[in-house]
């Protein structure tokens, strides 16, 4: 490693002397101003002295990064990161490519065992579990049990990954979410490692293949989530590249007022940056109410950094991070040491070295506004008062589609259906709450709105009152710590006496792993065609994905979560009606339930214990009796079995070599789609169909429809995956008339059929294919299988408006060409339909960023003739495009390797 700078010095504290990259000394040097510098950028900064070898990463682009400025213009960043998280419904077919990856270098005549992660990676097994049980004192053995019976097969193949990968680990599952596993274990916010003898210290960082890897940003820790694509790379030592970011800086001051709780704060949050427009920028908290914020609050607003369009939001390394990590359990050499490392290089936090960063664009906030609210009924952004949360959705009610509302007319507003059980009837409405769910890393990480749903169950049961019994509750907190301080703090008995019994360690709900309503229920509402809702403490709330019969679903804090259980109903003025009646007949409203912020915190103090983090994680790898009955596979080659649906050899690598990149010639369009598609629509998600093409080839391997599992559940087998792609029930081409789903239209024949079937008639033709799409096309979690899927249906490139960071970049990494109309254009300004045939020209000579030439012949001779840029942003993404991707980049980059060593 070079060290132009000559930054390399040594830092002794207790635990031992430790060499580090002194950002500080660049300004001493009159290099540049580091103080001024967004503490984001200069983690990043750190990362290039560190790797500084002429060729990855060279002295320009140090100096290049180092004189950053608000508006930085184009630097590209090519960052080297710490380690990389996965979890397991990306992490599988991450492990999928790394075993074909070893086949293919095998096939090539090259060593297998050269496909290892070369940073250190963790998967975590979070999200398989599904709420089958809910509601008793069993649900959690039923669930897990469930949940090995349909993913033996995926957990077969992480057993023989965990053995067969050097750098590779594996949390079990039923042990917690990722995310929240990776603040309170995984994370050590300041990292060492060896290089020439020397212990060298440097900050944390990383990607995952989840795009809430952000929440890790609450202690300082430099991450983001990326496809599973992108993180094969990072794992196989290719550096991240990027573009140097607009830094928003956020002002926080002031504090939150009684009754507001940090879920409050980030649905503020998120509406405020949605608005101003961060996509593809960082986000930097500072200003005095950072202060006020634990780190657990900060978590909860750092995590939902996709929710309002940023990279990420970052808070850096302060008094209270050191705080965090004593809480949690973490050795004291290894506080002593984040703290004298961070003062030392110029990454601590304090109200004077703030004073000096200088950002791109300013924003503030005064925490005593924040009010509660809960986001919906579709989007994360949309947030509504809690007062006016009756009022928005009746509102909605009658709102027409195309305004995210459910398009009801005044005579199907009167709908109700009666549902009789054994000893009880009721009438369930629009508005029916049929899900409350307290779930997702967001708010289960935080212990002040977890012991706050415990207290306001506590004071509920004692008032008398009880959930409405067409509530399905669920809780999956996101580690068992959670679990042993309610139990300790007793107030888990009155969670379950609601209902929230524990389900499972899980995503669960907010990944629409919620699982099947009761019969009776699910019954009625396709009956009376009901808009009935669910209310979770997650993060995401997208039309389609928490349950196929629930269609408005709002995020809430998990207090509210328990409020909603016991109203039963989303047309309800929590400051005007009672939630019930006690049985005196004594209306009982939500303000003679919510606990106070004092007593919050003093439970926190009673059972808040280091000691619970220490015990819980001691045995994090090792996983329960099931996970260590499993038989696990050995050898360097995974053995593939031709009769599995869960995990097939993928056709990544079947033609690696450089290919020679022609313009697309003769192009048909397979979607026109609007504005805001989701990963979530393109992606396969959720339930698999029984008459959907996935769902006919699984009979057609004997498998009943019971079977299926989901979508997500079944990532290894891109049978299933390319089958699903773009098959989501709520998804709209626009191509297509009053018909919404994954339909497409093949032309020119014109006839109707699923998006799967179309794709393969014109590729059977020789016919490339074109999806055309508005703005923000791709938004939501980082789902490889949104790219995947696209390219293995024969879909040479997608033009639309504007991209979200992650899709457009899994685009590339599949070698499907992501094209941006320019500034002013788009689909109805220039009278396309998507019955046109495209050339897409210019293709031979690609540089980043080119304008190439689209003709679009339409049936009755005319053209119309326009330019679009063509969005491979950097050189290295132009090869990654021309290799066919990035991890056959990397696999030809080795095969070359290995040629110039014999």
């Amino acid at each position: 490693m070079k060290d132009s700078f000559q930054t390399l010095k040594t830092l002794t504290t207790k635990s031992g002397t430790y060499g580090y990259y002194d950002l500080q000394e660049l300004e001493r040097k009159g290099v540049a101003e580091v103080s001024r510098l967004p503490f984001s950028i200069r983690v990043m900064l750190e990362s290039l002295l560190r790797n500084e070898d002429g060729y990855q990463v060279t002295r320009e682009d140090i100096e290049a990064l180092a004189r950053w400025r608000p508006d930085p213009g184009e630097i590209n960043v090519p960052l080297k990161l710490a380690r990389v998280i996965l979890q397991d419904f990306t992490g599988v077919p991450a492990v999928v490519d790394l075993a074909a990856m070893r086949d293919a270098i095998k096939a090539k005549g090259g060593d297998p065992k050269r496909i290892n992660p070369v940073v250190p990676a963790d998967l975590v097994i979070d999200h398989s579990v599904q709420v089958d049980a809910f509601g008793t004192a069993y649900a959690f053995f039923y669930n897990v049990e469930k949940e090995y019976e349909r993913n033996r097969e995926r957990y077969l193949l992480l057993k023989w990954a965990q053995n067969a990968l050097e750098n590779f680990r594996v949390v079990p599952p039923g042990t917690g979410i990722v995310h929240q596993v990776n603040i309170e274990y995984l994370t050590k916010v300041v990292m060492t490692g060896k290089r020439d003898g020397l212990t060298l210290a440097f900050p944390d960082s990383l990607v995952g293949t989840d795009s809430h890897t952000t929440m890790v940003n609450g202690l300082g820790v430099l991450g983001w989530g990326v496809g599973g694509i992108e993180a094969e790379a990072v794992m196989l030592g290719q550096p991240y590249y990027m573009l140097a970011p607009r830094v928003v800086g956020f002002k926080l001051y002031g504090e939150l007022p009684e009754g507001a709780t940090a879920t409050d704060l980030v649905l503020t949050v998120t509406e405020m940056l949605r608005k101003h427009g961060v996509v593809g920028k960082f986000v930097e908290f500072y200003g005095p109410g950072v202060a006020k914020l634990s780190t657990p609050d900060r978590a909860t607003i750092a995590n939902m950094a996709p929710e309002y369009g940023a990279t990420m939001g970052f808070f850096p390394v302060d008094e209270e991070t050191l705080n965090y990590l004593r809480q949690t359990g973490r050795p004291e050499e290894l506080v002593e040491l984040v703290e004298a490392y961070t003062k030392a290089v110029g990454l601590f936090r304090t109200p004077e070295a703030e004073e000096k960063v200088q950002y791109s664009e300013y924003l503030e906030l005064d925490l005593s506004t924040v009010e509660p609210s809960l986001a919906g009924p579709k989007r994360p952004q949309d947030r509504v008062p809690l007062k006016e949360v009756k009022k928005s959705f009746l509102a909605h009610l009658t709102k027409p589609v195309k305004e995210r509302g459910f398009g009801l007319s005044e005579d199907q507003l009167q709908r109700k259906v009666l549902v009789k059980r054994r000893d009880e009837e009721f009438e369930l409405t629009h508005g029916s709450v049929v899900i409350a769910a307290i779930t997702s890393c967001t708010n289960t990480s935080n212990p002040s709105v977890m012991l706050g749903a415990g207290l306001l169950a506590k004071k509920a049961v004692e008032a008398g009152l009880d959930r409405k019994p067409w509530v399905k509750t669920s809780l999956a907190p996101g580690s068992k710590v959670v679990t042993d301080y309610l139990e300790m703090s007793g107030l888990m008995p009155f969670l379950e006496a609601l209902g929230f019994h524990l389900v499972g360690y899980g995503c669960t709900t907010c990944i629409g792993n919620s699982g099947p309503l009761p019969e009776d229920i699910a019954k009625a509402v396709e009956e009376g065609n009901l808009v009935v809702a669910a209310v979770l403490s997650g993060n995401r709330n997208f039309e389609g994905r928490i349950n196929p019969h629930v269609k408005a679903n709002y995020l809430a804090s998990p207090m509210l979560v328990v409020a909603y259980a016991l109203a039963g109903r989303m047309d309800i003025d929590f400051t005007t009606e009672p939630l019930g009646f006690d049985p005196n007949g004594k209306p009982i409203y939500l303000k003679d339930i919510w606990p106070s912020m004092e007593e919050i915190r003093e439970a926190i103090r009673k059972t808040l214990d280091p000691e619970l983090f220490k015990k819980e994680y001691s045995k994090v790898f090792e996983g329960d009796e099931r996970w260590q009955a499993l038989p696990a596979p050995t050898g360097e080659l995974y053995q593939w079995d031709p009769e599995s649906t869960y995990i097939q050899n993928p056709p990544f690598f079947e033609d690696l070599g450089e290919r020679k990149v022609e313009d697309i010639r003769g192009a048909r369009v397979l979607l026109v789609l609007g504005d805001s598609v989701t990963t979530d629509h393109i992606s396969p998600a959720g339930a698999i169909p029984v008459k959907s093409p996935a769902g006919q080839y699984l009979i057609s391997k004997g498998v009943k429809p019971e079977d299926f599992n989901s979508y997500g559940s079944r990532r290894g087998n891109h049978e299933v995956m390319m089958r699903g792609t773009f098959a989501n029930i709520r998804i709209k081409n626009l191509m297509l008339d009053g018909i919404e789903g994954g339909y497409a239209k093949k032309l020119p024949e014109g006839d109707v059929d699923f998006v799967y079937n179309v794709a393969m008639r014109y590729k059977a033709e020789g016919t490339p294919l074109l999806v055309i799409a508005g703005k923000e096309y791709g938004t939501g979690s980082s789902r490889d299988w949104a790219a995947k899927g696209t390219y293995l249906l024969g879909i040479k490139a997608v033009l639309a408006e504007s991209f979200e960071r992650i899709h457009r970049s899994n685009l590339v990494g599949m070698g499907v060409l992501p094209l941006e109309f320019l500034p002013g254009e788009n689909r109805k300004t220039l009278g396309l339909t998507g019955y046109e045939v495209y050339d897409i020209l210019g293709l031979e000579d690609l540089k980043p960023r080119k304008l190439v030439d689209i003709v679009a012949r339409r049936e009755d001779g005319s053209e119309v003739r326009f330019q679009a840029i063509a969005r491979l942003d950097t050189p290295v993404e132009v090869d990654y495009y021309k290799n066919g991707g990035i991890l056959q980049t990397v696999l030809l980059n080795m095969l070359k390797e290995a040629k110039a060593t014999e």
